[in-house]
């Protein structure tokens, strides 16, 4: 069954290679990465949920978590629900063996009756093995995601929960520059202002906007600068 299993997963997802702990900036939520990091080694709470506005980070968090426990030759899942049209219930069936199981967007699938039925089979079936960690998301607290069976939404009780606090624009300047260093390039704080005072504030914006910066001033073999991201972007 596990072999199957990863063969599913494999198929249904692939995980980014640069959205890791060390490619996230943290803010005010030190204790949530903490508790996500332990997650990732077996340690802690075997049920951890967290929740936060889309484009937080949420996903890139789960796909860190995940990262972190290929470091250590273990393995992982990880299903984004908003994906459920695409995939069958089914692919839950065996994943309560695995030692990390990270399932994202949970609201996805609220009033959705097979996923909701399958989910808490599944966290039932993860209760009873007692061992490994499951990591669930979603946009809202546990008890405001909408899910229509009662007894789905009490196991979201079982585990701790935080809410994944977002940035301000202080905080989201310097995630773009930790990205860019990441990248091998440095971010001028003039250049990540603008981006801020011209883009939308949602994180997937500027660092797309990141990518786009970087991939030009490669090509044209320029200093990214204002007037270099204004021409590029074209703002």
């Amino acid at each position: 069954m596990i072999d199957d299993t990863q063969q599913q997963l494999a198929l249904a997802v692939q995980l980014p290679d640069d959205e890791t702990f060390a490619s996230f900036y943290p803010g005010d939520n030190a204790q949530l990465i903490t508790a996500l990091k332990n997650a990732a080694i077996g340690q802690g709470d075997n049920l951890l949920y967290f929740w936060g506005q889309e484009g937080s980070g949420r996903s890139h968090l789960l796909h860190a978590a995940c990262a972190e426990l290929d470091s250590e030759q273990a393995v992982a899942g990880y299903i984004s629900l908003d994906l459920h049209p695409q995939m069958s219930p089914h692919i839950l069936d065996g994943m309560e063996q695995l030692a990390l199981v990270c399932l994202d967007n949970l609201d996805a699938i609220a009033g959705v009756a097979s996923w909701e039925q399958a989910v808490f089979n599944f966290f039932n079936r993860r209760h009873e093995k007692g061992v490994g960690s499951l990591v669930v998301t979603a946009n809202h607290a546990p008890r405001h995601v909408g899910l229509r069976l009662a007894d789905l939404a009490s196991r979201l009780d079982w585990g701790v929960a935080y809410q994944l606090k977002p940035l301000d624009d202080e905080g989201k300047l310097s995630a773009l520059q930790l990205r860019s260093e990441l990248r091998g390039f440095k971010l001028p704080t003039d250049v990540g202002r603008f981006l801020l005072s011209r883009l939308s504030r949602d994180m997937n914006t500027l660092l797309a906007a990141l990518d786009l910066l970087d991939n030009a001033s490669f090509q044209a073999k320029r200093k990214i600068s204002t007037p270099f991201a204004k021409e590029v972007l074209g703002l």
